[in-house]
């Protein structure tokens, strides 16, 4: 998986040491930890930030929309006080346990011949093939997935349970004899955590029925309550574990530098920069003939062993 110049890994950072989960395989990196951002002195994640930058060359980091909002903001003053293109802030949108899992997929990655564009981009990627949910005792106060009236109204019935799909598709369901959940199309592990809630129906249903080939159990991050609305749940969160299949998908799109800073990149945003590459009407007749800048950009091969892809929106969401 590449035999280039021996070179310093990109580092993947994370917000909490629960979103740091333990490596997948050998060759899994570890994340740097971002502890308390919006506490701490900011000369102190200055000197943090600075000597990742000075030690890795560049610094992702991966962090959850449930963070908060100091975190994001303490994280973008640091970014603007280094004036620097080398650290991008990377906040898909899954629930916790989704970033935590995405975290370390590009930590196996981090280990591999991609330059830090590239792996950048390659979460935007990556994250479209995470199927993250969680089995819930109320969705009274979920706002992350529609949920109609009807299901309001059963959240107020003693021992109802929910499962619920946030990601890729929203599906929410409550829990009985004929429920089902739409899964993965392609061969997953299942990551476990558990709230206050039995993860029975996770393990002993939804497992089997997602035809998974490994499951593991994690602690349940702390924004995890904060996402779903409940304390009553137990987390779950299908992902491709295996870092020669990750490589692949990687590997398989085009890559073209980024007109603004000059780094390799997959896609069409630079994650470190954010630029996005201008818009040529060449009618037609320009490279790659009638086909667009955009569709010449992805240039993704399908493997058939995955399923359906969404190439395209894989790297445009």
């Amino acid at each position: 998986m590449g035999d280039g110049e021996p070179r310093v890994p990109t580092a993947i950072a994370v917000t909490s040491a629960d979103m740091a989960l333990p490596p997948q395989d050998e060759r899994t990196l570890p994340a740097a930890v971002l502890q308390d951002v919006d506490r701490r002195p900011l000369d102190h994640v200055l000197a943090e930030l600075q000597t990742l930058v000075d030690q890795c060359g560049h610094v992702i980091v991966v962090c959850s929309e449930a963070v908060p909002a100091g975190v994001e903001r303490r994280l973008h003053t640091v970014r603007a006080l280094l004036e620097t293109d080398r650290i991008a802030l990377f906040r898909p949108p899954l629930p916790p346990l989704g970033i935590a899992v995405l975290a370390r997929q590009l930590r196996q990655l981090a280990s591999c011949d991609l330059g830090p564009g590239v792996l950048a981009s390659a979460g935007r990627l990556l994250t479209h093939y995470i199927h993250a949910g969680a089995l819930l005792g109320s969705v009274a106060r979920l706002d992350r997935v529609p949920v109609d009236l009807k299901a309001h109204a059963r959240s107020w019935v003693p021992g109802s349970q929910f499962g619920v799909v946030a990601h890729p598709e929203p599906q929410l369901v409550r829990i009985g004899a004929e429920a089902t959940l739409s899964g993965p199309e392609f061969g997953t592990s299942l990551l476990v955590a558990k709230g206050q809630l039995p993860s029975d129906w996770v393990t002993g249903t939804l497992a089997p029925a997602w035809r998974v080939q490994g499951l593991r159990e994690a602690a349940l991050p702390a924004e995890s309550s904060g996402w779903w609305g409940t304390g009553r749940l137990t987390e779950f969160c299908a992902y491709l574990p295996d870092l020669s299949v990750l490589y692949q998908l990687v590997t398989s799109v085009r890559q073209d530098a980024c007109h603004w800073c000059g780094i390799d990149v997959i896609g069409d945003r630079c994650v470190f920069c954010s630029a996005t590459p201008p818009v040529y009407d060449d009618g037609g007749g320009g490279r790659g003939g009638g086909a667009s800048g955009r569709d010449r950009a992805l240039g993704h091969r399908r493997d058939p062993a995955l399923g359906r892809r969404r190439e395209r929106r894989a790297l445009t969401g």
